[in-house]
């Protein structure tokens, strides 16, 4: 190894003197030491070669040539390229250009061991001199070529320098970015997971876009931009607020809360403008102004319903609206019937105060009078604006909402028709008999409003009967109290007409009968409540609620209304004529001018129900008036005192003395034969009974004519013809047997038969 190295110690020298290499290269010692290398691989493991032919002078030359072009070609690869990116490092370089060589010149140089020694100097030396003629001016150009190339191996030095410091920044840099790196995935997760965070949010926040548009539209308010695209944007304001508030982030809570009071601000103003709709379309109205020229009640214009529905349907459709109670599910229903319900008590309170003042009466003891009260203009004031109310709520609110919303805006409206009916019935309380008659006609009025009303709406019948309970109660009252309050009356009596005229309280009673039957529906219930026959105990009434009332005058579990209406009219009869017969009996001490009072009355009591409503409805039933029953009474007990005359034409005929006398009108009777088979003391009889006869007869006639004045037509022809019934049959017979008993001369028969029914029928 040794001798190898200084054989490649001299191959340098000789490159130094022909300046074929610089003893300053920094190529010299890594070229010796990788021939070195190649050499002790050469030695230590030698490859198998060819022998070959000996070499020739010439041909070392060249061999020697090439081993400087070599070292040069080798000096030259170590510079830097002119796109400086890459250096070839001396061992690869090396191998390719021995690889080249052996190409290029064959097995000669490859096979040229350097462990040969090699050639002298001299050989080199004349080979150079004999050529450098020949190789001047190329010298001149290598040097040219050297020199740019010292330049080149300058800037390669600065590179080298600039390499390594880079090398040493890298390593450097290298081991500070380790740990860096080792933690770059997770930052890349993080920031990927930032990305999409972002992207969430802005699709979160997407909503919002439109929102500057939304909250002009608000501002300007729905009266500027009309209802419906005030709703549509609050509608859309709250649907950005709905999908915001599902995904709560912090960064969208000034947005939220924007949001909402833009939606408080839109709902306010919503509100407003309902509120200020219906406070303009509710003056108050004089229902008497359209009740008389048969005007239909206002109702609210068709432009403000439809807003009006649509401000209430968008109000309720979301309870979390309302700004002033969050427990009220819908703040329009409140404002409307607070206004409409106003609206209606306020308007109707002058037919309400007309009704009170218009019942009160003028004198006292005036009965009241049918129409009088002005309840039935109430009522049509009531039934008008009530169905009025019922189309504009219908119009604005949900049909599962109506029944709801009109009991509560009637709600006042009725407090203070129940008020009005309250006060009423103090009135007619304070005067029962005379002012029942305003209870019923209160209770039929009321009652064919509250039909009507439910026909029309289905609502409000419940309420009408409640506010109706106390004047039923009074009505029901009202009819024991009649009955009792005429015998009460008639008992109170001190005296009665001395000529037995019939009593005003007939009359009356018979005006109040026929009051009463004007008034069937509610008359017809009253007594259905009260059970046949109970009216006339006042205690059986007040044991029995209103509630049980029926409401209508038909049929109601198998009882006929007009039924019952006949028997309380016929009860009230006979227990007027009981209550006069029996005071007639104490204070008169005749008992004929007790006939003629009783005759009397009944007459005047039969005329009327003949002449009114009461007729045929007793006609219709099986209770007919029993005037008949009552006239013969008092026919009776005036008869009774002409039943005296009549005894004295009553005589005695025995059968067993004589012929027996014809009966009937078989035959004539000679008067003159019957009194000549009388004997005197039969003869005085018969005179004294023509003289009591005509003396009693007389008296008794003149008595009647005395009493006339007093007596009804009816009665003094019915009088009449009773007592022509009764004396003239008689007296016809008597004096058919013993008209002869004076012989024509008038001492003792006055009267003949054509005179005595001339005197009978005068008594007509």
């Amino acid at each position: 190894m040794d001798d190898l190295g200084n054989r490649l110690r001299r191959h340098t020298e000789v490159m130094f003197e022909f300046n074929l290499i610089r003893a300053d290269s920094p190529l010299l010692e890594e070229l010796r030491g990788e021939f070195l290398e190649r050499a002790r691989q050469q030695v230590e493991a030698p490859l198998p070669v060819e022998p070959v032919e000996p070499v020739e002078p010439v041909e070392l030359l060249v061999l020697a040539f090439f081993e400087l072009l070599v070292l040069a070609f080798f000096e030259l690869a170590l510079l830097p390229s002119n796109d400086d990116k890459c250096h070839v490092k001396p061992a690869k370089l090396a191998q390719k250009l021995f690889v080249c060589l052996a190409r290029n010149f064959g097995k000669g140089f490859v096979c040229r061991d350097l462990r040969d020694p090699p050639p002298p100097p001299s050989i080199y030396v004349v080979m150079v001199n004999s050529r450098n003629a020949a190789f001047a001016e190329e010298r001149a150009e290598v040097e040219v070529l050297f020199a740019e190339a010292k330049k080149f191996q300058e800037l390669g030095k600065k590179m080298k320098a600039s390499m390594q410091r880079l090398e040493t920044s890298g390593q450097i840099l290298q081991e500070a970015m380790g740990p860096v790196y080792s933690n770059t995935q997770p930052l890349h997760v993080i920031n990927d997971n930032v990305n999409k965070v972002l992207a969430v949010i802005e699709t979160w926040q997407k909503p919002l876009e439109g929102r500057g548009k939304e909250e002009n539209i608000i501002r300007e308010g729905p009266s500027k931009v009309g209802v419906p695209t005030y709703i549509a944007s609050l509608e859309r304001v709250e649907n950005m607020l709905s999908k915001l508030e599902s995904k709560p982030l912090r960064v969208n809570q000034q947005a939220v809360d924007e949001l909402w009071h833009l939606v408080r601000h839109g709902n306010g103003s919503l509100e407003d403008l309902y509120e200020s709709t219906l406070l303009a379309n509710a003056q108050k109205i004089e229902p008497l102004h359209f009740i008389t020229k048969q005007i239909p009640f206002p109702t609210l214009p068709q432009n403000k319903l439809s807003d009006l529905a649509s401000i209430n349907s968008f109000l309720s459709s979301n309870p979390s609206r309302n700004l002033t109670n969050a427990q009220e599910a819908n703040p329009a229903v409140r404002v409307y019937v607070d206004i409409r319900g106003s609206y209606l008590c306020t308007s109707l309170q002058n037919l309400a105060s007309a009704s009170v003042s218009m019942s009160r009466k003028k004198s006292a003891g005036e009965t009241y009078r049918q129409g009088t009260s002005g309840i039935g203009t109430y009522t049509s004031g009531i039934e008008g604006m009530l169905i009025a109310e019922w189309q504009n709520l219908t119009a604005i609110f949900a049909r599962e909402k109506w029944g709801t919303v009109f009991e509560m805006t009637t709600h006042q409206t009725l407090t203070e028709f129940a008020k009005t009916l309250r006060e009423m019935n103090t009135q007619i309380r304070s005067s029962i008999t005379m002012d029942c008659f305003l209870a019923f006609e209160v209770v039929d009025t009321v009652n064919r409003l509250a039909s009507r009303i439910d026909h029309e709406t289905g609502q409000l019948k419940q309420q009408l009967i409640d506010a109706l309970r106390p004047i039923r109660d009074t009505a029901k009252l009202s009819l024991p109290e009649l009955l009792d309050d005429v015998r009460r009356r008639i008992g109170n009596m001190i005296a009665l007409p001395i000529d037995g005229a019939a009593l005003p309280i007939t009359t009356e009673v018979v005006v109040h009968l026929q009051t009463l039957v004007s008034y069937p529906q509610s008359l017809a219930s009253t007594l259905i409540s009260l059970g046949d026959g109970n009216w006339s105990s006042p205690s059986a009434a007040t044991n029995i609620s209103s509630s049980s009332l029926p409401s209508t005058a038909s049929n109601e579990n198998g009882v006929n209304g007009n039924q019952l209406i006949a028997h309380y009219v016929h009860d009230s009869l006979d227990n007027l004529l009981s209550a006069l017969e029996a005071r007639a009996r104490i204070i008169m001490k005749s008992k004929a001018l007790v006939g003629i009072f009783i005759a009397n009355n009944v007459a005047v009591a039969d005329r009327m129900v003949r002449s009114s409503d009461l007729q045929p409805l007793l006609l219709s039933t099986s209770s007919p008036f029993k005037a008949e029953a009552w006239r013969k009474k008092g026919t009776g007990a005036y008869l009774d005192s002409w039943r005296e005359p009549c005894a004295a034409l009553m005589d005695v005929q025995y059968t067993n003395r004589g012929a027996r006398p014809p009966s009937g009108n078989t035959g004539a009777i000679d008067s003159a034969a019957v009194i000549k088979g009388l004997g005197s003391k039969d003869k005085d009889g018969i005179k004294e009974k023509f003289k009591t006869f005509n003396s009693k007869f007389e008296e008794l006639c003149a008595r009647h004519r005395e009493m006339t004045s007093g007596m009804e037509r009816d009665v003094r022809n019915q009088l009449a013809r009773e007592i022509q019934t009764l004396i003239e049959p008689l007296y016809a017979r008597f004096w058919d047997r013993y008209h002869e008993i004076d012989k024509g001369k008038g001492k003792y028969v006055k009267y003949d038969k054509g005179g005595l029914a001339t005197q009978l029928a005068n008594l007509g």
